[in-house]
């Protein structure tokens, strides 16, 4: 039956594992109204143009595109609800000051990011619109941590970088910004040879550029790595401001298993414009979150504000967790009689869960167990534990 086959890389959730996301979308978004954030919920499908604007060129070979019976015009199916947030705050909103925003639903990606990655994702994050400082990457980097624990994640990693280190040896030297890309992406996979062979292919480096790079790849491990890139990297000012915003924000969060890696530019390098960060945890096979700073994402929608927020997929953090228990719930007999339905209708207001039995019918049931049951005593209905 081919015809009942889903297409690659897409799959159904079954009750259990349905029960788990959810409960984990209600449990975070109530963390995040606690902290002051406001929820939206952007279309699913919109105009291209208006889903790839600005940094959201990236997503273009990821978003999968149709065109639309009414207007003629190529939609794009989101494969991120970040620039959908950032329009909001910059087009509709329109506020003055701060604004904290929210956000959960499901993206569609035309081809996976990994070999075991999913197509569609349910994107849960959040975002700071407004503050230029440390301060608001504090609060998001605070947040993030607080949701895989709410979450259930024991003793989450936290990994930090910053793009503009990278930017401003690029920058440095005009021979490097011809191969910019190819540099981020060998950096990303700590290439040192394919490194060496791409500067000695770039033409003529400025002294120390091509070491520069070297022992970018090579910085990665504790906070004594700030100290080391002080020490090895050119000394730009662009450079310095970077570690020092890097060393602020390690310092009000050293309570925390933190590490650096300066070569981690994956989702860095050609989007954010600050601090970037990821989470991880051992029982999972790659990033739980991600998340930076990317002022200047609202320019293309009428407003450059600050920002800075994180996202991640539930369906890959609830992968990793322990398996959902099954609920206890109250078997009930068939019925219409008033009474009985009374009885149903005050257990069902108190929060029990209750099945009532149809007539005839055996029970086949992953998301229950049957602990007790609606029984008639006399005139009464009452519950009764099962033994």
């Amino acid at each position: 039956m081919t015809k009942w086959l889903l297409p690659e890389s897409l799959a159904d959730i079954l009750p259990a594992e349905a029960r788990r996301i959810e409960e984990l979308r209600r449990k975070l978004l109530d963390l995040y109204r606690v902290y002051g954030f406001e929820l939206v919920m952007p279309p699913l499908v919109e105009y291209l143009d208006s889903l790839l604007t600005g940094h959201g060129h990236d997503l273009s070979l990821r978003t999968c595109k149709l065109v639309d019976q009414l207007s003629g015009r190529t939609l794009g199916v989101r494969a991120d609800m970040t620039p959908q947030v950032a329009r909001i705050d910059a087009h509709l909103l329109n506020r003055e000051g701060v604004t904290r925003l929210c956000y959960c639903g499901s993206v569609l990606h035309a081809r996976p990011l990994g070999l075991f990655s999913d197509r569609e994702l349910l994107q849960i994050g959040a975002e700071i619109f407004g503050h230029a400082g440390v301060e608001a990457d504090i609060q998001i980097i605070e947040l993030a941590l607080e949701s895989v624990r709410a979450a259930g994640v024991k003793s989450p990693r936290l990994d930090l970088n910053h793009p503009g280190v990278l930017r401003a040896i690029i920058a440095s030297d005009p021979a490097l910004e011809e191969v910019a890309e190819e540099v981020a992406d060998l950096l990303a996979t700590k290439d040192i040879p394919g490194l060496q062979a791409l500067a000695q292919a770039a033409g003529t480096l400025r002294p120390g550029s091509a070491e520069a790079l070297v022992e970018l790849a090579g910085l990665y491990g504790g906070p004594e790595v700030l100290q080391k890139a002080r020490d090895v990297l050119p000394r730009l000012p662009a450079v310095s401001q970077a570690l020092d915003d890097l060393e602020r924000v390690a310092g009000f969060l050293s309570a925390y298993d933190l590490s650096f890696d300066f070569a981690d530019v994956r989702a860095g390098y050609g989007y954010h414009s600050g601090i970037v960060f990821a989470v991880y945890a051992d029982g999972w096979r790659d990033t739980l979150v991600r998340g930076g700073r990317y002022d200047g994402v609202g320019k293309a929608f009428g407003r450059a504000r600050p920002a800075v927020g994180f996202s991640m997929d539930l369906r890959a953090l609830a992968s990793g967790l322990e398996p959902a228990r099954p609920a206890k719930a109250v078997r009930a007999p068939w019925g219409c009689e008033p009474a009985l339905g009374a009885a149903l209708r005050e257990l069902r207001e108190q929060g029990h869960i209750v099945v009532q039995v149809l007539p005839g019918q055996q029970q086949s049931l992953d998301e229950f167990v049957f602990d007790r049951e609606l029984v008639q005593e006399g005139n009464e209905w009452k519950v009764r534990a099962i033994d």
